[in-house]
């Protein structure tokens, strides 16, 4: 065994520097995401400085790693969860612009979308409205070692449904006889039902709303159906009490979330959420990337320059 002149030691610390750079850079880049997703055009003034104060930027360092620390814990949880087999439903409602969406998109930031899926049905087709109620619904349930978050469930027979006029008297009364048993039918096969009623005021609605006006990034957000519910704020609270009322079970309660403050809602969320499952860290076998093989024969095609997307940034 030969030893390495000092040069070649040198170069190699150069080497391990260099690389160990790289991987700083691409776990600090993982972690913009979640700032781009925070950043607002509007915390900037037109000079470009930030316009957060000291107390403000004090907060969202100490929001953003909380933040981190839950989504290192949802990963523990997710492997969890694949080694158990354990199945879990997520249910999320609330009146729109509640931050439902928000808390979502940070609890399946980091996770594999294959272990953990979101599912956000449409408005049913003319041939689902045939189908039994909670048929459309049970395709998207979870198998061994998966998580589904319902973003909006069949809870939409309880809110909008019976606000707007979409069923029957018999339809909402027969989905209330019905959805106690489904539900326990759920957890009988061993399904965990969580669910999630998130909560803001009616002020804090109505700035949410202007918000999406004024913001062209944010105005897709804004459905005839979103403004109406504005409009019948009253209806939606007094189905909401209904609902909770009449669907509050031992099995599967219901967990409702001060969301007016958005960032406290989904950290408490999160945190609230990894408490419902007696989750562990699970030991893994140490990863060892095997050597890459090289072979004199093989030579590397150049790509053709107009098949190249333009570098203008």
């Amino acid at each position: 065994m030969t030893s390495k002149t000092p040069q070649q030691e040198v170069s190699a610390a150069e080497e391990h520097a260099e690389f160990m750079q790289r991987m700083q850079a691409d776990l600090i880049d993982s972690y913009d995401e979640e700032l781009e997703m925070e950043i607002d055009d509007r915390a900037f003034d037109e000079t470009g400085r930030g316009v957060f104060s000291a107390e403000q930027r004090t907060q969202r360092r100490a929001y953003f790693k909380e933040l981190f620390r839950l989504q290192g814990e949802l990963v523990k949880l997710q492997d969890w969860v694949v080694a158990t087999k354990h199945k879990a439903v997520i249910i999320f409602e609330g009146r729109d612009a509640a931050g439902k969406g928000g808390v979502i998109k940070r609890i399946t930031q980091r996770l594999n979308p294959r272990v953990c899926r979101v599912a956000a049905l449409p408005a049913p087709n003319d041939r689902e409205r045939t189908q039994w109620y909670f048929q459309r619904y049970i395709s998207h349930l979870p198998a061994g070692g998966e998580i589904v978050l319902f973003d909006r469930s069949w809870y939409n027979r309880a809110g909008v449904e019976r606000v707007m006029g979409f069923c029957s008297d018999d339809e909402y009364e027969e989905f209330f006889r019905s959805v106690p048993e489904f539900e326990k039918m759920l957890v009988r096969a061993g399904i965990q039902v969580i669910k999630y009623w998130f909560s803001i005021t009616d002020e804090e609605q109505h700035t949410r709303f202007l918000g999406r006006i004024h913001d062209p990034l944010k105005q897709w957000k804004l459905s005839p159906m979103d403004l109406e519910s504005r409009r019948r704020w009253e209806d939606y609270t007094k189905v909401k009490e209904t609902m909770m009322e009449r669907t509050h079970i031992e099995e599967a309660p219901w967990w409702v979330v001060q969301a007016v403050d958005k960032k406290k809602a989904r950290l408490n969320c999160m945190a609230h959420l990894l408490a419902q499952m007696p989750y562990h860290e699970v030991e893994h076998a140490p990863v060892t990337l095997p050597p890459r093989e090289r072979h004199e024969d093989y030579a590397r095609q150049p790509v053709p320059p107009e098949m190249v997307v333009p570098e203008i940034y």
